[in-house]
C-alpha cells in the first residue's frame, strides 16, 4: 500500500522550480552541541558512576584506607526507528511538475521533487528527535524516552515549580527556583546550563525589555523590548541553552557533560535512500527509506533540576 499522498494544484504558467513545505523546528540541542554525543553505540552502553565520601582525615603513620567509594550505573541503549514512504509516480502525471519525469510511459520522479523530499524527510527526522530528547515517550511507537519522562521517574532528580505556567512577569522568580536548587558543586561549572523551552525564552527577553516592574520601565540598557538581538542569554552567572524539543513551562538545570544523547552512528540520520521500484518489482512505486538509532540519559539525577 503507497503513502497516502494527496495533490491540490492549479497549473498557471511554467512550474516556479522550488517546493516548499511548512517550517519544521530546528534540531537546536544537537546542532548547537547543547548536550553530549556517544556515538559508535551497536547495542547498548553502560555510564559508570563513581561517588565517594570522607576522602580527608588526620594523618598518621600507618596506611589506613578511609572513605566508602560507591560505583553505580546507567545504560544508554539506542532505539531502531525508521522512515518508510512509498510513491507512485502515476499521482505525479497529472501535476504541474510532471514534464520533469519525462515523456516516457515509464516515468521518473521529477529531480526537483526527489531532491526537495530528501531534504524535507531529513528536517523532519531532526524536528522529531529534537522533540523526543526532551519530551519524548518510550512506550509511544517512533519515539524514544525523553529527559523529561526519565527525571520524573528519578528521585534523584530535584523537582520545583509544581507546573505553575511561566509568564513574563513571573520568570524572573521560576528561573530564580531552578537556580537556587541547583547543588554548590556544579553552580560555577562551566558546561552548566540552563535549558528553556520557547516560551519561557521569550518571556525572559520580555522581562528583560522592562515588562516586569523589577526590571525597571526602559529593561536592559534602557533600550526596552529592542534590547534583544538573538545573542547569548544567562540567568545568575548560569548559561541560557534555548531548547527547542522542551515543552512549554518546563526547564532543565545540568550540566551539558550529564546529559548524553546515543545512537550507532551520527551520519545515519542524514542518510535517506530512494529506491525506483521499476526495476525490482515492475511497479510505478519509489520508496524512500531511512533507518537510524536514537537514546538519551544522564549520569547523575542528583545534580539535575527539573522545573516542569
Amino acid at each position: 500500500m503507497a503513502t497516502t499522498t494527496s495533490i491540490t494544484t492549479s497549473y498557471a504558467g511554467e512550474f516556479a522550480g522550488e517546493y516548499i513545505s511548512a517550517a519544521l523546528l530546528s534540531g537546536s540541542t544537537l546542532d548547537n552541541g547543547l548536550i553530549s554525543v556517544k556515538p559508535n553505540i551497536k547495542f547498548k552502553e553502560v555510564i559508570k558512576k563513581v561517588s565517594t565520601d570522607g576522602l580527608v582525615k588526620n594523618s598518621g603513620c600507618d596506611f589506613d584506607p578511609t572513605s566508602t567509594l560507591t560505583l553505580t550505573e546507567r545504560t544508554i541503549e539506542p532505539k531502531s526507528l525508521q522512515v518508510n514512504l512509498q510513491l507512485c509516480k502515476a499521482d505525479f502525471r497529472s501535476d504541474w511538475d510532471a514534464i520533469s519525469m519525462g515523456y516516457s510511459a515509464n516515468d521518473n520522479l521529477a529531480p526537483s521533487f526527489a531532491d526537495f523530499l530528501l531534504g524535507h524527510v531529513a528536517a523532519k527526522v531532526a524536528q522529531k528527535t529534537e522533540q523526543d530528547i526532551w519530551n519524548g515517550a518510550a512506550a509511544t511507537n517512533g519515539s524514544i524516552a525523553g529527559f523529561k519522562e526519565l527525571m520524573l521517574a528519578d528521585a534523584d532528580v530535584t523537582d520545583v515549580g509544581a507546573g505553575a505556567a511561566v509568564t513574563a512577569a513571573n520568570v524572573i522568580d521560576k528561573m530564580g527556583l531552578v537556580v537556587d536548587a541547583i547543588p554548590s558543586t556544579i553552580y560555577t561549572s562551566e558546561d552548566l546550563y540552563i535549558y528553556v523551552s520557547q516560551n519561557v525564552a521569550r518571556a525572559y527577553v520580555r522581562a528583560l525589555g522592562g515588562f516586569q516592574a523589577t526590571i525597571g520601565g526602559a529593561g536592559t540598557d534602557d533600550k526596552g523590548t529592542q534590547w534583544y538581538n538573538g545573542g547569548g542569554l544567562s540567568f545568575d552567572g548560569v548559561k541560557i541553552a534555548v531548547a527547542n524539543g522542551l515543552p512549554d513551562n518546563t526547564m532543565v538545570g545540568a550540566e551539558k557533560s550529564n546529559l548524553f544523547f546515543g545512537t550507532g552512528l551520527l551520519n545515519d540520520q542524514n542518510e535517506i535512500k530512494v529506491i525506483d521500484m521499476a526495476d525490482i518489482d515492475g511497479s510505478q512505486n519509489v520508496r524512500v527509506v531511512m533507518r537510524y538509532t536514537a537514546a538519551v540519559q544522564y549520569g547523575l539525577g542528583s545534580e539535575i533540576v527539573l522545573y516542569s
